[in-house]
């Protein structure tokens, strides 16, 4: 367990994996913490070199005292790059992850060796469905939406087959602060990546879940036809968050696209040695 203060916050963050192997990052959803990329981890520990954190509000990070938009998220995440040695390296973002991961390669492309995105979209959401959000997590805590939440998050299948882990994952959500995921709400209800992702050159992943009731598949793949060197991949009977139904194929997603002519590579590695439619 690791705490840095990049941008003026105290994240948490995790190092996993095999130091010096290829790069990767990886950016949470809105009312979830780095426990949900457990599994892929384990995956992947063997070859790559991994990076996980809890933005900020969520999780053990600190809470923001006021709103940055999706642009202080990024911040947060330069600086944890600047602070673990990390020049650049591959991303992978999670829904508002994913937004915060494109804002990256938008702004800092030479941070970004290649991009995932996954279960998210360039615009999400109305400012009318955020808005009411806030006002009821603020008013009333996370808890009070925690249902409605889970059952957009999760298939069915998932639900009724592991309700023990289900029950405990609706515990992870419904523990983050009410004000940390009001003011990333905010982020998202503000954001508009529309017009900026045609600028990302670097190689991208787009991924769904082909059962995701936040991001649509066809509101996930409308961001795929935006990015000009992007590829759309979706993953069957999973929901918003495969990373937890489907850790396997999530994983093995990644390692293709990652390896080269079926040897794994790294991001170019510099510094130190070594109409918008549903919401979250």
């Amino acid at each position: 367990m690791s705490f840095a203060r990049s941008n003026g916050i105290v994240l948490h963050f995790r190092r996993a994996g095999r130091r010096g192997g290829p790069r990767i990052v990886f950016a949470n959803s809105l009312g979830s913490d780095l426990a949900i990329w457990d599994e892929v981890a384990d995956a992947l520990a063997a070859d790559f070199d991994l990076l996980f954190y809890d933005k900020r509000g969520h999780g053990l990070s600190e809470v923001a005292r006021s709103p940055g938009g999706i642009a202080g998220h990024a911040d947060d995440l330069i600086g944890l790059l600047d602070l673990v040695g990390w020049q650049s390296a591959a991303l992978c973002g999670l829904s508002v992850g994913g937004l915060i991961a494109m804002e990256l390669a938008v702004r800092a492309p030479e941070r970004v060796g290649k991009l995932v995105l996954m279960d998210t979209a360039a615009k999400i959401g109305t400012p009318e469905a955020w808005n009411a959000r806030i006002e009821a997590v603020l008013q009333r805590g996370v808890a009070a939406i925690g249902d409605q939440i889970m059952e957009r998050w999760f298939s069915a299948c998932f639900r009724k087959a592991e309700a023990d882990a289900f029950a405990g994952w609706q515990r992870m959500l419904e523990r983050t602060p009410a004000a940390g995921y009001a003011d990333t709400c905010r982020a998202l209800r503000d954001a508009d990546l529309t017009g900026a992702i045609a600028a990302i050159a670097a190689p991208t992943l787009v991924i769904a879940g082909e059962e995701d009731q936040s991001t649509p598949p066809e509101l996930v793949a409308d961001t795929a036809r935006r990015i000009p060197a992007a590829t759309f991949r979706t993953i069957a009977g999973a929901g918003h968050l495969p990373c937890i139904e489907r850790p396997g194929e999530v994983a093995s997603l990644l390692r293709g696209f990652l390896s080269r002519n079926g040897r794994l590579h790294a991001a170019k590695q510099g510094g130190q040695a070594s109409q918008p439619q549903d919401k979250e």
